[in-house]
C-alpha cells in the first residue's frame, strides 16, 4: 500500500454546499456584512466585506475555530465557492505571492475584529467597523420572519454563562462561583432562535443588562406582533425587582426561579413533611407543590405568587420556589414548575451548541470589543446552521441534530473539486453513508426560491 498527497484537489468540507444553498435563500451573511462600515478603498480591495464575514462565519461551522486555520484555508476551493468567489482557484489575485488562494488569510480576518467602532478611512489597516445595534436587530430580524405564521405566544429564555479566560484580556474578573477569570455572557433565546448574545465582564450581577435587552427585543417583536403573550423565563439569577417590575409595567408575563430562605422554607414545612413520608412509604422520590402569595421584606414592591415544590430524594429534602405573573386558573402549581419552568433547561443546550460546538469560547483577543465581534461570528454560525435545520432537516430523521452531529454528518465530507471555464465540479464519495439524507436535505432547501 503506497499513500501519498498526490490525489489533486480535494476537500474535506462538501458539505459547504448545503450552507451556501441556505444563505442565497436567507441573505443571512449578506445582511450581517452591511452590519460593518468598510472605510477601505474600494479600488484597491480584492476581498469583499461580504465574503470576508461568510469566510468566517463559514469557518467556524465546519470546525475551524482558530484564525490560523485560514491560512491553510485561504487555498481552498470549495470554501471559496460556498462564500461566492467568482474565480475559485485564486488565479486572479492580483499579487503574484498570492495566486492560487482565493480566499483571505489570517492577517486580514484578524483586521476585520480588532477594527476600533471609531474607525475612518484615515485609520491605519483597521478600517471596517461593525454596528453591534445592527447585529442585534439582525438577530430578531431573522427570528420574526422565520414564522410564517404568527405566534400566539413566546416563551423568552434569558440565561448567562462562564466563558473562561487564559490570558489578559480587557474586564477579565475572577468569578466566585466559576472558581475562574471570565466574561459572563448574556444569552436570550426563543426557543432555538437566538436573540442575543452579549459579552458581560464577571464583576456584575449575571443579571445586568436584562431589561435593557428585553425593552429591545419586545419592542422590535411588538412592532410586528402587536397582540403576541411574552413570558420571560430564568433561573433565580433572574429573579430581580427591576426585571419583574419591568415585565409587571409593560404587559409581559415572567416565571424565574427563586431563590430559598428560611421563610420559604416555613411556609412549605407541612408539605416537606408530607413528601418525607411518602418518601419512606414508597422509597421513591416524592414531590407535593403548594401555591402560595409571598412578598420579601423590603425588595418587593407587592405580593407575588409563589410556587414551592417540596420535595424528598434519597439524599434527602429538595426544597425549590419559582415567582411568576401567570395566574393559577391557567397554570396551577405543579404544571407550572414541572412543564413550564423546567422546560427552560434546553435553552442550556442551545448555549452549549454555540459556546462549545461553535467556539463561542474563543474571547482570546485583547479588547473586549473585538471580543464581542468574535461572539458575533460565532452567534451568526448559529443562527445559519439553525436556519439550516429548520429549511434543510425538516421531515428527516436529522431534524432536531446539534451542530456537532450535523457537521460530522452533513459538512464534513470528502469530495473532489475540478474548475473548469463555466462549472465547479463536485464528486462526492460513492461509499458517502449519509447520500439519502444529503439529497433530501438538498431538495428541501431548493424548494425554496433563492433571492437575487
Amino acid at each position: 500500500m503506497v499513500a501519498d498527497f498526490n490525489g489533486g484537489t480535494i476537500t474535506s468540507d462538501g458539505g459547504a454546499l448545503l450552507l451556501r444553498e441556505v444563505e442565497q435563500r436567507t441573505n443571512i451573511l449578506h445582511r450581517f456584512s452591511q452590519c460593518f462600515t468598510d472605510h477601505r478603498d474600494q479600488s484597491r480591495i480584492e476581498h469583499s466585506v461580504l465574503t470576508l464575514v461568510s469566510q468566517r462565519v463559514f469557518g467556524l461551522a465546519l470546525g475551524y475555530e482558530d484564525l490560523n486555520d485560514h491560512d491553510h484555508l485561504a487555498s481552498d476551493k470549495m470554501l471559496a465557492v460556498a462564500v461566492g468567489k467568482t474565480d475559485p482557484t485564486g488565479m486572479d489575485r492580483k499579487s503574484e505571492k498570492d495566486q492560487g488562494k482565493p480566499l483571505a488569510g489570517k492577517s486580514t480576518l484578524n483586521r476585520l475584529e480588532l477594527t476600533p467602532v471609531n474607525a475612518t478611512s484615515k485609520s491605519t489597516y483597521k478600517k471596517i467597523a461593525i454596528s453591534s445595534g445592527s447585529v442585534d436587530d439582525l438577530f430578531v430580524d431573522v427570528f420574526l420572519e422565520s414564522h410564517t405564521e404568527i405566534p400566539e405566544e413566546i416563551i423568552l429564555d434569558v440565561d448567562a454563562t462562564d466563558d473562561p479566560l487564559h490570558g489578559d484580556q480587557e474586564g477579565k474578573f475572577f468569578h466566585g462561583y466559576y472558581k475562574a477569570y471570565c466574561y459572563l455572557p448574556l444569552y436570550i433565546f426563543c426557543g432555538e432562535y437566538l436573540l442575543c448574545a452579549r459579552l458581560q465582564t464577571a464583576d456584575v450581577d449575571a443579571a445586568a443588562g436584562t431589561v435593557e435587552e428585553m425593552e429591545r427585543i419586545v419592542h422590535r417583536i411588538r412592532q410586528a406582533w402587536p397582540d403576541v403573550k411574552i413570558l420571560v423565563r430564568g433561573d433565580s439569577g433572574f429573579c430581580r425587582e427591576n426585571i419583574m417590575t419591568w415585565c409587571e409595567d409593560n404587559d409581559v408575563d415572567f416565571l424565574f426561579g427563586l431563590a430559598k430562605n428560611s421563610r420559604l422554607g416555613k411556609e412549605i414545612e407541612e408539605e416537606l413533611a408530607l413528601a418525607k413520608a411518602l418518601y419512606q412509604c414508597s422509597g421513591q422520590a416524592s414531590r407535593v407543590f403548594k401555591d402560595f402569595c409571598y412578598m420579601t421584606l423590603d425588595t418587593w414592591r407587592w405580593h407575588r405568587r409563589v410556587v414551592g415544590k417540596a420535595e424528598h430524594l434519597a439524599k434527602g429534602s429538595n426544597p425549590r420556589f419559582v415567582v411568576t405573573s401567570l395566574k393559577a386558573e391557567k397554570h396551577e402549581a405543579q404544571e407550572l414548575y414541572e412543564k413550564v419552568y423546567c422546560a427552560r433547561g434546553d435553552m442550556e443546550n442551545r448555549i452549549k451548541e454555540q459556546q462549545l460546538m461553535l467556539f463561542a469560547d474563543r474571547t482570546s483577543t485583547h479588547k473586549l470589543q473585538s471580543n464581542q465581534v468574535r461572539l458575533y461570528f460565532s452567534s451568526l454560525a448559529y443562527v445559519l446552521i439553525q436556519a439550516f435545520r429548520r429549511l434543510g432537516l425538516v421531515d428527516t430523521e436529522m431534524a432536531k441534530a446539534q451542530c456537532d452531529t450535523i457537521r460530522l454528518k452533513l459538512f464534513k465530507i470528502g469530495a473532489r473539486v475540478r474548475v473548469t471555464v463555466r462549472k465547479v465540479w463536485v464528486s462526492f464519495a460513492e461509499g458517502y453513508p449519509y447520500k439519502a439524507i444529503f439529497t433530501q436535505v438538498m431538495n428541501n432547501i431548493q424548494k425554496i426560491p433563492a433571492n437575487s
